[in-house]
């Protein structure tokens, strides 16, 4: 395995009449520190990635698909249940709903285990079945590879979304689902509780100078079988 980074926080999906979808990310924690970053999707399908500093948007943009990327100032708050965002163009204020039934299924797994990379590679294809369009495990640029760990799934009950100081409309399904990477957020606007692993693979190593010349010696064929 390669190098690895950790984010650990809590992603909102939201989606609006206007057909503007937003997925937030407030990070606890980081390799950058504490720190927001919003991916919007407008209903043309451009992609955006808005990003508090060059190294957040470097490392983003290389790890998801964006059709555009801009460096500005990301506020985002979570505080009794409100959530508020203020990133360059776009201003969301959401109110969080009731945990979902998916939630409470979620809290009974110890999250340790919910989110080591090795269970979520197990439970991906589940999860796309349990929630349309998501998926906890796949593949993302630049050779990497990423788990998404929930623990925890909250309704976003009502939001007020404007996008260059113009309504963006009512709160709505995120629909069609956003295609930034392998993964959507939950159709049904949420905020979840999340940890995210992405693992950069190690490289290939060449074939031994012996297993090369003598191919049915057991050196040559051992690496195969620890996999």
């Amino acid at each position: 395995m390669g190098s690895q980074w950790v984010f650990d926080g809590h992603i909102a999906g939201i989606g609006t009449g206007s057909g503007l979808r937003a997925v937030v990310g407030i990070w606890q924690e980081s390799p950058f520190g504490r720190f927001a970053d919003v991916m919007v999707q407008h209903p043309s399908g451009h992609r955006q990635l808005l990003a508090p500093t060059g190294a957040a948007a470097d490392f983003i943009s290389a790890t998801y698909t964006f059709d555009d990327v801009a460096v500005v100032g990301v506020s985002a708050r979570l505080e009794q249940g409100i959530l508020t965002v203020d990133a360059g163009p776009l201003g969301i204020s959401a109110s969080l709903g009731s945990r979902t039934l998916l939630g409470r299924t979620l809290r009974t797994v110890p999250r340790r285990l919910a989110v080591h990379p090795g269970w979520l590679r197990a439970v991906s294809p589940v999860a796309g079945i349990v929630s349309r369009g998501s998926r906890t495990s796949g593949t993302a640029g630049s050779g990497r590879r990423e788990y998404y760990g929930v623990s925890d799934l909250h309704t976003i009950s009502a939001a007020v979304v404007s996008w260059d100081g113009a309504d963006a409309g009512a709160l709505a399904p995120v629909h069609p689902p956003v295609t930034f990477g392998f993964s959507s957020v939950p159709p049904q606007p949420s905020l979840a509780r999340v940890r995210t692993t992405v693992v950069e693979a190690a490289p290939r190593r060449p074939p031994a100078a012996d297993a090369r010349r003598f191919p049915g010696r057991r050196s040559g064929v051992r690496g195969w079988w620890g996999r």
